[in-house]
């Protein structure tokens, strides 16, 4: 495929981009009229569908490129200079294309900086670059070679966002909103769709978002059980545990208590960031990380085992919250290799505990037990963490 120059009578274009443009454009519409009618304030700008697919058109050229051996990892926000706080302005706006996109990317490709990009004139340039951006702010970010994410601030904690749609090539996955009212959708599910109140996002559960965003980023793989706290019972599925860890190390649930009853200072937010890094680090060790339900780390490098007594899994339902997604119902062996045989079997075994595993192309689901199905759920969730 050539590149396209994002404008009028271009050769090629990214069809993906026109594809989607309507579906976003009434998407961003309609959560700001829903942000208008409850009376928010500081609301971004609607683009228009022709914008939409200028900037994801744009961005998909860019993803193909290589800067000096780099690949390009941007993140573009339509607003105008006026809609934050303390942008950067280039004195000469560059051009929305992919080369321009490529040229700038090691200057902004870490998390939280956006290339600004707003209508001047005839077309949309790219005006500098912004931290702040408003609620309901158009962004396309870069995560890899044709794979961009579209998506937004929630507006109610720093750092949180919402996936709307993501594509990868010819693939288009759009989020499906309803997939949080599901019976079926646990909690973390829940929160890592974003859409619904601030609510589940302080609650505990966050923890367990970030971990799971962090286990992914490594790209070691890896499996973290979560299992109640003050019960041993876990240990009747664990052959071996090589790194026990005695007492339990507490700080994460320190810190996580402290961010949830109201201190939330940098400092705090930062130290709270490191100790997740720290903790989903030990998942790249070969077995799995055990933590209770109080995020309390039990140790790390356990082999599990199906637990005496029970059978072995023969089916896992599979879904995932993607719009026209089909649940399926397939063998583990279908999920991957040991790593998902082992969590789908501690679940099965162990059905007050959940499993998340990462896989080392990105995969990333979580495997808990569904009472009024009588079999392990596993949500797909790699989606929602890009």
């Amino acid at each position: 495929m050539q590149e396209s120059s994002s404008s009028p009578g271009a050769a090629r274009a990214y069809a993906a981009a026109r594809t989607i443009a309507p579906t976003v454009h009434a998407y961003f519409a309609r959560r700001l009229a829903q942000a208008r009618g409850q009376g928010q304030e500081d609301l971004a700008s609607l683009p228009a569908e022709g914008d939409i697919e200028a900037v994801i058109d744009a961005a998909f050229w860019a993803s193909l490129r290589r800067e000096e051996g780099y690949i390009p990892k941007i993140s573009l926000a339509y607003l105008s200079p006026e809609e934050t706080v303390h942008p950067l302005l280039f004195e000469r706006a560059l051009a929305l294309a992919a080369g321009a996109l490529a040229r700038v990317a090691p200057a902004v490709e870490r998390p939280g900086i956006h290339l600004g990009v707003w209508r001047n004139g005839d077309g949309l340039s790219v005006w500098g670059a912004v931290r702040a951006i408003p609620k309901y702010c158009f962004v396309l970010e870069v995560a890899a070679p044709g794979l961009l994410v579209v998506k937004h601030h929630s507006g109610e904690e720093a750092g949180k966002y919402v996936n709307v749609t993501v594509l990868e090539g010819d693939e288009i996955k759009v989020v499906d909103e309803q997939a949080a009212g599901a019976a079926e959708c646990p909690a973390l599910v829940t929160s890592l769709l974003g859409f619904h109140s601030a609510a589940s996002w302080a609650h505990s559960v966050n923890v367990l978002v970030q971990l799971a965003v962090s286990m992914r980023a490594h790209g070691r793989g890896g499996c973290l059980l979560v299992v109640p706290a003050g019960s041993e019972t876990w240990r009747e599925s664990i052959v071996s545990l090589a790194y026990a860890v005695s007492p339990p190390f507490a700080e994460l649930t320190q810190l996580s208590q402290e961010t949830t009853h109201g201190a939330r200072s940098i400092v705090l937010q930062e130290e709270l960031a490191r100790t997740i890094e720290w903790i989903a680090g030990l998942t790249a060790v070969d077995g799995a990380v055990a933590i209770n339900d109080r995020h309390e780390v039990l140790g790390f490098g356990a082999k599990i085992a199906r637990r005496r007594g029970f059978a072995q899994v023969e089916q896992v339902k599979l879904t995932e919250p993607i719009q026209r997604a089909a649940a399926v119902l397939v063998h583990p062996e279908e999920l991957g290799g040991t790593r998902h045989l082992s969590a789908v079997q501690f679940v099965h075994d162990q059905r007050d505990a959940v499993a998340l595993v990462a896989s080392q192309d990105g995969r990333f689901t979580i495997f808990e037990w569904s009472p009024c199905e009588s079999m392990v759920h596993g949500h797909r969730v790699e989606t929602l963490l890009l």
